[in-house]
This record gives structure tokens, C-alpha cells and sequence, in this order.
């Protein structure tokens, strides 16, 4: 197996990269995040995690920037319906910490929001991953309303998308929130937040 590589990144196109290495370019389909960063990087080195996908008909090289977004790609690929193509939808939509913090809070509408991803799906992950991910999640990090608990943050996160706030529009505002704060109380900072912001 292909655990990791190093080498000159040649070309980023819209799904995969292009590492050479050893004379030898290797197409390399990584999250859109991750080719964003290596868009920057053409012409340089760079070094990605990597997993190799064997399948009857081909083998795909797969790339991470974070040896932390190729754990959870592995995670991901082993729940029921999910390849690797939703896979790295999945990498694409948020950093690996979020989604693991939305397992933790039991948060589906995190992954209901990313393209490809149903409903069904989304719930899925929640079961599925509840007992993999998030285990090195700091205590009190489930949000800002962890002694509140995590459903505090997603109540006050829904109603502030029924104002008018996208999802991650919610979230920012909800940054810095105190700790022990209940749904009426987080929602009384995010506005102030959002305010103070404009």
C-alpha cells in the first residue's frame, strides 16, 4: 500500500492533482480543500497521506494534506453506501475536526448541508461513526454549549438559520459563546456577533 508521497506538483485539475515523483506522474484525486492548497503549490513540493483504492476494474490513489482527513476518510469508507467519491465530498464540505465535533453532537444537519449527502445518509453517519470518531475531541469541546449540551448549540444554530443565517454564517456567530449558556442565551450572542461583525 501507498501510505504516503512526496514530489513536485505538476498540474491541479478540478477532482485530482498531479504529483510527479521518480520521473512518473501520478494522478492523485484528493478533497476539494486539499487541491485548493495544492492549486497554490504548482511547480513546488509536496508531501499527502495517501490511500490506495483497489477495485476490479482500477486503482485509485487518494491524497490528504492531514494524515487526521485520510483516518477519517477510512472511517467514512467503510460505512455502508459510502465510497470514495462521497467520501471526499464529505472531506470537501468541512475540515475533519468539524465533522467529527458534528458525530460528537449527533449534528446530521452538518452533513445534510454538504452536496451528495441526503438526509438518510446523514443520519447513517451519525450511527455509524458515533463509536469511531471524535475520541480525541477535547472534554467540553462539543460546542459552546457543552454543559447546556450539544443539542443547546444545534437549537440555537436552527434558529438562527430561520432568521436568515446560513449554517456556517450560524456557527461563526456562535464562536466564543460561554460555556454553560442555553439556547435563548446562545442566540442573544450570535446576534450580538453578528451585529458587532457588520
Amino acid at each position: 500500500m501507498i501510505a504516503r508521497l512526496r514530489g513536485r506538483v505538476a498540474a491541479v485539475e478540478a477532482d485530482r492533482a498531479i504529483i510527479e515523483v521518480g520521473g512518473l506522474g501520478l494522478a492523485v484525486n484528493a478533497s476539494a480543500r486539499d487541491l485548493a492548497r495544492l492549486a497554490g503549490s504548482v511547480g513546488e513540493d509536496a508531501q499527502l497521506a495517501t490511500y490506495l483504492h483497489v477495485r476490479e476494474d482500477t486503482l485509485q490513489l487518494y491524497g490528504f494534506a492531514e494524515e487526521r482527513d485520510r483516518a477519517l476518510f477510512l472511517v467514512l469508507i467503510s460505512v455502508s453506501g459510502v465510497g470514495p467519491k462521497v467520501a471526499l465530498a464529505v472531506l470537501s464540505g468541512y475540515p475533519a475536526q468539524e465533522l467529527e465535533l458534528a458525530v460528537v453532537r449527533g449534528d446530521a444537519k452538518k452533513f445534510e448541508s454538504i452536496p451528495g449527502v441526503g438526509k438518510k445518509l446523514a443520519q447513517r453517519l451519525i450511527v455509524e461513526l458515533k463509536d469511531t470518531v471524535g475520541m480525541d475531541i477535547p472534554q467540553g469541546a462539543a460546542g459552546p454549549a457543552s454543559a447546556a449540551g450539544p443539542a443547546a448549540f444545534i437549537q440555537a444554530r436552527s434558529a438562527l438559520q430561520n432568521l436568515g443565517l446560513s449554517l456556517r454564517e450560524a456557527e461563526a456567530a456562535l464562536n466564543g459563546a460561554p460555556a454553560e449558556a442555553d439556547v435563548q442565551e446562545l442566540v442573544k450572542h450570535a446576534l450580538r456577533q453578528a451585529r458587532e461583525s457588520e
